[in-house]
């Protein structure tokens, strides 16, 4: 027997889904690594690994592309839910998922989306990030993990963001994410993300949070509602004092066994 995988995305943000309930994976920076090069392995901008804890509810021990651990992820939040009900661990409806970030409240819908507690968004300060040599004024919003979100009027579709956008490490010491992000009316926006550990990505779950609260502080509000086009599709935001959500699609598209012998070389 080789090792249970599933793949699946949310928005094309992908994963890797690796069911281990009792915890007994070594999942070591490397296997990260190989899992989600897209050209040695499956392919994906991250790992999922189920786990049933002691006590509560069922944990997402989340993994960036490059093997880092990463404190929460709102997409790979939905697919992780998604699973969770198609295997029959929890019922469709409402349910707790775990992460590092804190627990999460879900609720998957009948017609495949999830809708998932993001905790609170809390704009924490101002700063910039460069992109091919143009500076971008910043919002800094924690969502359980550190973003920079960039208002511009600069066509989001014209950066280059296949490098990592030059940040102020005294700012963000842990690294960041990073969005850019045009306002195409009232309550939408369309975004483009660089993300910590990764990469550009077709979509970022708390990137999409970031940027509605972002966006509502330049506008001098702290709550308020906002779809969001991303690269992999759209997903709609809800920002309120002590919390957030975030609702959009999670797909499972397929399934299989990791070759035994390829996963121990690693």
């Amino acid at each position: 027997m080789g090792v249970e995988f599933l793949k699946g995305h949310g928005t094309e943000n992908d994963f890797v889904l690796l069911p281990d309930p009792d915890g007994l994976l070594d999942l070591t920076e490397s296997r990260v690594r190989a899992l989600c090069d897209r050209q040695r392995g499956l392919g994906a901008d991250g790992v999922l690994r189920v786990v049933r804890p002691d006590f509560g509810p069922w944990f997402m021990d989340y993994r960036n592309a490059d093997g880092s651990i990463a404190e929460m992820c709102g997409n790979g939040v939905r697919v992780f839910a998604r699973y969770l009900v198609e295997a029959g661990l929890v019922p469709l409806g409402e349910f707790a998922v775990g992460t590092r970030a804190g627990q999460r409240g879900i609720t998957a819908h009948e017609d495949g989306t999830v809708t998932a507690d993001m905790g609170p968004a809390r704009v924490t300060g101002t700063s910039s990030a460069r992109v091919g040599g143009v500076e971008f004024a910043g919002v800094a919003v924690n969502v359980g993990n550190p973003h920079l979100a960039c208002l511009t009027e600069t066509p989001v579709a014209s950066l280059d963001l296949r490098d990592q956008p030059a940040h102020d490490p005294a700012v963000f010491p842990q690294g960041v994410n990073v969005e850019f992000v045009n306002v195409l009316g009232d309550g939408a926006l369309r975004m483009r993300v660089h993300e910590r550990g990764v990469g550009e990505t077709r979509s970022c779950g708390t990137g999409t949070v970031a940027t509605v609260a972002a966006w509502l502080h330049s506008t001098g509000q702290r709550t308020g509602k906002a779809t969001v086009d991303v690269l992999g599709g759209q997903v709609t935001v809800v920002v309120e004092e002590e919390s957030s959500t975030l609702t959009g699609p999670a797909v499972l598209l397929a399934r299989g066994e990791l070759d035994q012998a390829w996963w121990d070389a690693l």
